[in-house]
């Protein structure tokens, strides 16, 4: 295989964790456990950073996820209220 089949074999990868993640982000603000920003963050193995990265992408995928500060927890917006 050539460097570029490899590279766009991994970039695939990537983009399917990264799906992946946002599927697990929002079974969880389904249930309201995903704790707070850090221990989402820490659950998954990434930053804190990279979390609000991905729930923004959430975001534009036209998802409505918050963060509840009283719950500690994200919701998605059937869950909200």
């Amino acid at each position: 295989m050539t460097v570029s089949v490899l590279t766009e074999i991994l970039l695939d990868m990537t983009r399917i964790n990264r799906e992946n993640l946002k599927v697990r982000i929002l079974r969880l603000a389904d249930l309201k456990s995903t704790g707070s920003p850090d221990d989402l963050a820490s659950l998954f193995g990434i930053s804190k950073r990279s979390l609000k990265r991905i729930v923004s992408e959430i975001r534009e995928d036209g998802e409505v996820i918050r963060y509840c500060h009283i719950r500690k927890t994200y919701v998605t917006e059937k869950e909200y209220y």
